[in-house]
């Protein structure tokens, strides 16, 4: 019963540093914005590409080495 309020910590944890992260590598060069009038598109499909490469990273060290 003790890993549950852990678990919630460590996901707290990563939750604020991800929203960190977003402000800082949130706008980088290859995304795509769009505006026309008072509509706003924005597709961060570089930022994507990143967080995807890095989560694969982080994943593929945990299974190596569980």
């Amino acid at each position: 019963m003790m890993e549950l309020p852990k678990m919630l910590m460590v996901v707290g944890a990563v939750l604020l540093l991800v929203g960190f992260l977003w402000q800082v590598i949130g706008k980088i060069p290859g995304d795509i914005v769009v505006k026309k009038g008072n509509f706003t598109f924005f597709f961060p499909i570089v930022t994507s590409i990143i967080i995807s490469i890095v989560l694969s990273l982080v994943f593929y060290f945990i299974g190596r080495f569980r």
